[in-house]
């Protein structure tokens, strides 16, 4: 009972939402790096955020939602496709400058969000940052998405901004990128007002590199991360003010989050750890559900979420039914604010993968870490706590939500139970180079091209397909060719 995706909804009821009259717009406004105290109702002190803190005090306010990875890709492909990253098979968090990665992506064949919305007859936009794969074979367009704008990538991967698939920057004027975003954001409101719409609202910030808009500069007492911060904030307020004037605002639904935990631990406050470990702080982010129309007041609600949760609560809002071809991993929050009990058991397990590595379990209050080995870590893996570790380490988050005390002695049963489930979910979504019998096939723009996460392991793969791959990539970015070339010229003596 307890491997991964036992709960599937085949089909979900229509509710009395999707009713051409009835059916809500949707703005998914996705954070990056945001942490669980870096807005002032989850908790921040030196900056303030009144737009998002209005989301919360008249929607449902979450302390206790879980992204489905602590780092950039695998944790969007989770919130898209409402699947663990590792059975999606996008669950390397992407850097297409790496010989290893630069030809993978989000597989085309997944179902995603804005095709849940685009069957439903909605009008999909995204506006942000992408980072589900470069090459033309995984673009938003690929996705589901009618329309895209912005920096698809990290600024340190590409600076490059767009519109739709023209080049607008070769660099972003990083200064006016929350400017650049609001006032689309604005413009899609007031031209598809009359009709329905979903925007995935995917911002940059506050990720580094970051350069707070002229009016905010040293508006926070946090520097130029807080200043970025508060000006998302504004940008959120432009946003709604706008849904008001369009006069939709009651039938909208806004979701915030953040894609994973943040980069200092101060942010993650009163949580342990930060982006790129599993540890409480890169999982656990603001997670804010504002909808008018069919949540009038404020609520404050404990009850465990998970990323994947966001995709079959908007299909069943929508009436759009979930494919019966493959198993998801969310249920719909719908029964929150319809007093009944959520479809998933309050002991469900939640797997905390990094990469190809389960590293911990959350079982109720429990919280299992598992030893690793250094070879099974991601490169980006910060946690060297339980390298190779004699035994797993018990923590209860009911009375220890830093993850301090190591209860493991005192609870022999309960880890025996927790190390099971986690030997079933190894075979059903993978370990460290193996994959798992409910893993889908990653996205590849080469065909039968070796899934490597980690550049540490390319040298694996044979020199041949290395160099058949590198071959591919001159191909079709000469540029890489003219550029190196120029490099070497410069090497060769006069």
């Amino acid at each position: 009972m307890f491997l991964v995706g036992a709960l599937i909804q085949a089909l979900v009821p229509c509710l009395g939402y999707c009713d051409d009259a009835k059916r809500p717009n949707v703005i998914f406004f996705l954070t990056d790096d945001l942490g669980y105290a870096d807005v002032s109702c989850y908790g921040a002190t030196k900056v303030k955020t009144p737009n998002i803190d209005a989301l919360a005090a008249d929607g449902i306010r979450f302390t206790d939602f879980h992204t489905g990875a602590s780092i950039c890709s695998p944790s969007r492909a989770c919130f898209l496709t409402g699947a663990y990253p590792q059975r999606c098979g996008l669950y390397m968090g992407i850097n297409p400058i790496r010989d290893e990665h630069w030809f993978l992506g989000l597989n085309p064949n997944e179902i995603t969000l804005a095709e849940q919305f685009k069957n439903s007859n909605y009008q999909t936009y995204m506006i942000g940052k992408w980072h589900l794969g470069k090459e033309p074979e995984f673009h938003p367009f690929r996705h589901g998405f009618d329309h895209y704008y912005g920096m698809p990538n990290n600024a340190g991967h590409s600076a490059a901004f767009y519109d739709g698939t023209e080049e607008v920057y070769a660099k972003t004027p990083l200064a006016q990128l929350t400017k650049l975003y609001t006032d689309r954001a604005v413009q899609i409101i007031q031209e598809i007002r009359d009709e329905p719409f979903f925007l995935y609202f995917a911002h940059n910030y506050p990720h580094t590199p970051y350069r707070a808009g002229q009016d905010f500069v040293g508006s926070s007492q946090d520097g130029v991360r807080g200043d970025v911060i508060q000006e998302l904030d504004w940008g959120i307020g432009e946003m709604m003010k706008a849904l008001e004037d369009a006069g939709i605002a009651e039938n909208t639904i806004v979701i915030f989050t953040s894609d994973n935990g943040p980069v200092k631990p101060q942010y993650a406050a009163p949580y342990r750890g930060t982006k790129y470990v599993t540890f409480e702080g890169g999982h656990r982010v603001p997670f804010i559900f504002h909808w008018p129309a069919k949540i009038p007041n404020g609520i404050k609600s404990d009850t465990p979420v998970v990323a994947m949760d966001v995709f079959p609560t908007l299909s069943e809002i929508i009436g759009e039914p979930l494919v019966t071809d493959r198993v998801s991993d969310g249920v719909s929050l719908t029964p929150l604010w319809e007093g009944r009990a959520l479809s998933r058991p309050d002991d469900q397990p939640f797997y905390y993968y990094n990469c190809e590595n389960l590293q911990a379990i959350r079982y109720g209050d429990w919280k299992l870490h598992l030893p690793r080995t250094k070879k099974q870590l991601p490169f980006w893996d910060k946690n060297k706590a339980f390298i190779n570790a004699s035994s797993p380490a018990l923590y209860n988050l009911r009375n220890d939500i830093a993850e301090s005390k190591d209860v493991s002695s005192a609870n022999p049963e309960v880890v025996q139970q927790m190390v099971r489930m986690a030997e079933d979910t190894r075979q059903e979504l993978g370990e460290f180079m193996h994959r798992g019998s409910g893993q889908r096939a990653t996205g590849s723009a080469i065909e039968g091209a070796p899934i490597i996460s980690h550049g540490k392991d390319w040298p694996t793969v044979d020199a041949a397909t290395r160099s058949a791959i590198q071959a591919e990539r001159l191909e079709r970015h000469p540029e890489r060719k003219k550029a190196r070339e120029n490099k070497n010229k410069k090497r060769q003596p006069n």
